[in-house]
């Protein structure tokens, strides 16, 4: 008797555009950022549908930054929900994820932290930044953390939070 195949969900469609040479100094950086949405859209049942990744530099970061949230300086990632319209029922699109190098490895390199741990850390709280979570009040916050952290665990790396709380008690 043979058992049944299980039934794994489709993963999600992902497009990943490398837009900064800095870019090639971490070789398994796309292939990180395929399995954080893997496991993302895994852990919250959402894999059937479509992400697009940006892997960009401070200087492209700051200028969207400065366009679509008006504050002028870099930061490690934003996240550009799509708008729902008809055309994304067959294959919803939930929309961009844009990283900066510059930013992320200067991150690591402050707090200690690994660059592909932090890499993923940061497409999975832009991946739940497009599918609806926040961290604007307190319960929001705790609760992406804690499905950050679950995610994280899922992957196999660090729980992101405890370690920052762990370098704060230090």
């Amino acid at each position: 008797m043979t058992s049944a195949p299980s039934r794994r969900a489709p993963a999600p469609s992902i497009t990943i555009q490398v837009q900064s040479p800095l870019w090639e100094a971490e070789p398994a950086a796309e292939q990180t950022v395929r399995d954080a949405i893997a496991a993302a859209a895994a852990t919250l049942s959402t894999a059937d549908n479509e992400v697009s990744i940006l892997l960009t530099d401070d200087k492209a970061i700051r200028l969207l930054n400065r366009k679509w949230r008006g504050i002028d300086k870099p930061t490690n990632v934003l996240s550009f929900p799509a708008a729902a319209t008809k055309a994304s029922v067959r294959m919803p699109l939930f929309g961009d994820i844009v990283i900066a190098y510059e930013t992320l490895k200067r991150e690591c390199d402050d707090d200690g932290r690994i660059f592909l741990h932090h890499l993923a850390h940061l497409t999975v709280h832009g991946f739940l930044h497009l599918i609806g979570y926040d961290h604007q009040v307190e319960a929001q916050a705790e609760e992406m953390e804690g499905l950050e952290s679950k995610i994280m665990t899922r992957m196999q790396m660090p729980d992101p939070h405890l370690a920052r709380d762990l370098n704060r008690d230090a």
